[in-house]
């Protein structure tokens, strides 16, 4: 077949209307959230069922096009990005959005890939039960996305990665065929566990259509606080004594830097800041339980109590209404709009043991200021899992394009770091096109071989998005 018969031969299969090739039409598609990497599609597919996925996967085997899977296209490392050559085909699936099953008692959701997060979360809500992956683009994104990168969130600390949420999975496989794993079991020791070489591979293996989700108990009562703190370290003891008092009640916990605080306080004025001072590191807390009623709430601002009257923390600040907590989590949630309002920043989602988060962030702080003097450190993260996002702006003032010409150097302090305190380069975004190459320099041998081995033996060909993670 050639160029014009495949592309006919995908409208057979998914509709005329769900075959996009003209520039306006794909070109949503053909650049990435960020802006960062454009692509130039041969189609945009859009279909609607497994098996038109898999009809559009095995015409692109016997002709050996490349396939660029895409869910909500908003990840952050180019991974659903196509090249620039015209001949790799963008799979969106977007309109494979259906719920399928939810079983209360089993404590599982049956969905397809296509379905945005949130209308996940309420769903579930729904049923009476929880789904709890939440993160900043839950309106947006779609779950085979958050497969597919393993997203984190700020509930990783109780429930998980994505990873820890999957129990089975429907899979479209490089040759057209269709694995179904959409089994709802905690227990099947039958061999390899097939569905983790999927969770995690930015559609390199296979085309997730479908999953089985946890879901667990609605949560009857919240509680939220935020303590100030004056270093990293002392934000690491403090979890641990949140940890001893509460248990598993503890559900988020959120480390953040004076300077995030700063930036939402100039971009976002009519968020209310907690305190009257400024401080160095703020941690914001969430508590929940399946009981209702101030128990939960009357805990926390006792842990608190006594982590101030112990030297723990400075102050704290706990929510008294729904209204404040959500003000509280609003301090989290527009970090990343307002460091975009500040301008370019150089970004790392990094992971790091939890217990050497502190002489990291002092270490790495250190050479940045050393190298790049007047580098502001906007620090955030989900300190409860090791996860940071460990980001760097400009001085103030200072001259924002210069600086972020030295986005490689920046990077090559900060990842070398990482690697010296046992910590990945990529902790909940993925590797996409963006950390290809940092990749090869901080995974051993042996690592890259074992990936290219199961790369090779799954995707023969080299079709399934081909120039990301490897």
């Amino acid at each position: 077949m050639n160029v014009t018969q495949l592309v006919a031969h995908f409208a057979r299969i998914v509709g005329d209307k769900y075959v996009l090739t003209d520039p306006p039409d794909t070109a949503a598609y053909a650049t990435d959230w960020r802006k960062r990497y454009s692509g130039t599609p041969l189609a945009v597919v859009r279909p609607g069922t497994t098996a038109e996925v898999a009809g559009v996967v095995k015409a692109c085997a016997e002709t050996r096009t490349a396939i660029v899977p895409q869910g909500g296209n908003t990840g952050l490392c180019g991974g659903a990005t196509p090249d620039a050559s015209g001949r790799q085909v963008i799979v969106s699936l977007g309109r494979m959005n259906r719920i399928r099953a939810i079983d209360p008692l089993n404590n599982t959701m049956t969905v397809e890939a296509g379905c945005v997060l949130a209308s996940l979360q309420q769903a579930a809500d729904e049923a009476d039960r929880l789904f709890p992956l939440s993160l900043a683009a839950e309106g947006s994104c779609a779950i085979g996305g958050n497969l597919s990168t393993n997203a984190g969130g700020v509930q990783v600390l109780r429930y998980g990665n994505t990873r820890e949420l999957v129990l089975g999975l429907e899979v479209v496989l490089p040759s057209g065929e269709v694995w179904d794993g959409l089994r709802g079991l905690r227990k099947d020791n039958t061999g390899y566990d097939l569905k983790h070489l999927f969770v995690g591979a930015e559609g390199t293996l296979g085309i997730i259509t479908a999953v089985v989700l946890k879901i667990f108990p609605k949560p009857r009562s919240q509680a939220t606080a935020v303590a100030a703190l004056a270093t990293p370290r002392a934000a690491l003891s403090l979890l641990e004594h949140v940890q001893a008092h509460c248990g598993d009640r503890l559900t988020g916990f959120e480390l953040m830097s004076a300077i995030c605080l700063e930036l939402v306080r100039k971009h976002f004025p009519r968020v209310a800041m907690p305190f009257a001072a400024s401080y160095p590191q703020y941690a914001l807390i969430e508590l929940s339980d399946t009981q209702g009623g101030a128990a939960v709430g009357e805990m926390l601002e006792a842990t608190l109590a006594d982590a101030i009257e112990s030297g723990l923390a400075l102050d704290a600040v706990v929510a008294a209404s729904v209204e404040q907590a959500k003000n509280l989590w609003a301090l989290r949630e527009n970090v990343s709009e307002a460091q975009a309002a500040e301008g370019q920043n150089i970004k790392h989602d990094i992971s790091i043991p939890i217990s050497r988060i502190g002489d990291f962030i002092e270490v790495t702080d250190a050479k940045l200021a050393a190298t790049f003097r007047g580098v502001r450190m906007v620090t955030f993260g989900h300190l409860g899992d090791g996860n940071l996002h460990y980001n760097v702006t400009h001085p103030d003032g200072g001259d924002e394009a210069a600086f972020i010409a030295q986005t490689e150097d920046v990077n090559r302090v900060v990842h070398d770091s990482v690697a010296a305190f046992g910590g990945s380069i990529s902790a909940e975004h993925g590797i996409g096109q963006y950390k290809r190459d940092e990749l090869v320099r901080y995974k051993s041998p042996v690592e890259l071989e074992l990936m290219r081995a199961v790369k090779h033996a799954v995707d023969p060909l080299g079709i399934m998005n081909p120039g990301k993670v490897l």
